[in-house]
């Protein structure tokens, strides 16, 4: 007995993907789990206007009624926004969730295996997880370093969020044959910060080559996907001076607080939202729509090749 993939693509997705038009996949958890409502209807939305306005579709995905849906409504934003029970989905949970019928906010995992189920090459997102301080003892690594190792999508980010171990991060992605390509820049940014004090493995200046890398990939037969880190506007950053105690800070409490698994992360975002009186936030989305920009760019790319 076979089940029916649970696969639903909007109207205006489907007729993009069909047409080899440009299509951006954009992630869930920034609305249910990383923002405030408002904010978190009102960027989901700008990020689309964004992708929109670089000559590309929008492909925001999430969970709801039992179906992968891509491509989502307004009516469907807004519902999500406010919507309460909202599981945050990793490649662990995703078919469950799926199975039982509640929503779920996808992370970078589940957007990249939805993605590639739908066949859009490109996902645009804020920052990646990655390897948590202590980790050594905690085990404690995000499950999407090992999906970029294995799903065929470009993801675009703004590095891993400066709250992890950097370091470990990055050598973990290089052990499990990710590329990891700066744009624009030698150093490997560092989310709200352009700068981590780390070389980035790779430097691209130019769309086109991402977009010919990956199809270059799949013709070595080499599994996984690629991590494009793109920095935050130098208007729009905090440097890592100023967010380094806030940092230490909220990480002390997060210990105190045995704080830890899914857990960890919002907490740590949360403090730093009220530590730095909302800047993080700002940089948040700022770094989000600049990330969307060139994954649209990026995506006109693979278009080209057809």
């Amino acid at each position: 007995m076979t089940t029916a993939l649970p696969l639903q693509l909007s109207d205006e997705v489907k007729a993009a993907l069909e047409a080899n038009q440009p299509v951006v996949a954009l992630e869930s958890t920034i609305i249910t789990h990383g923002m405030p409502y408002p904010q978190n209807v009102e960027t989901a939305k700008a990020v689309e206007a964004a992708v929109r306005e670089e000559g590309a579709v929008p492909a925001t995905i999430a969970i709801m009624d039992g179906n992968i849906c891509v491509g989502l409504s307004d009516e469907d934003l807004e519902a999500l926004a406010q919507e309460t029970d909202v599981a945050k989905l990793s490649r662990a949970d995703l078919a469950v969730r799926l199975a039982t019928g509640g929503a779920g906010a996808t992370t970078v995992a589940a957007t990249m295996i939805a993605a590639h189920l739908a066949g859009i090459h490109v996902f645009a997102t804020g920052g990646i997880g990655g390897v948590h301080k202590g980790a050594e003892s905690s085990f404690d690594i995000s499950a999407d370093l090992q999906e970029l190792s294995q799903t065929p999508v470009t993801v675009v980010c703004a590095g891993a969020k400066a709250i992890l171990d950097l370091p470990k991060t990055l050598e973990v992605l290089e052990t499990n044959g990710v590329p990891v390509m700066t744009f624009g820049q030698d150093e490997f940014p560092a989310f709200w910060s352009r700068e981590s004090g780390l070389k980035s493995p790779l430097r691209v200046d130019e769309p086109a080559i991402i977009a010919k890398s990956a199809r270059m990939r799949a013709a070595l037969k080499l599994p996984g996907g690629q991590l494009v880190a793109n920095p935050i506007p130098t208007t729009d950053e905090i440097s890592a001076d100023d967010l380094r105690p806030h940092i230490e800070q909220a990480q002390s409490e997060a210990d105190a607080k045995r704080i830890a698994a899914k857990d960890v992360t919002p907490f740590l975002l949360d403090r730093l939202f009220h530590l730095t009186e909302g800047r993080s936030l700002e940089a948040n989305i700022a770094l989000v729509l600049n990330n969307a920009r060139l994954g649209a760019r990026i995506a006109r790319e693979f278009s080209k090749l057809g």
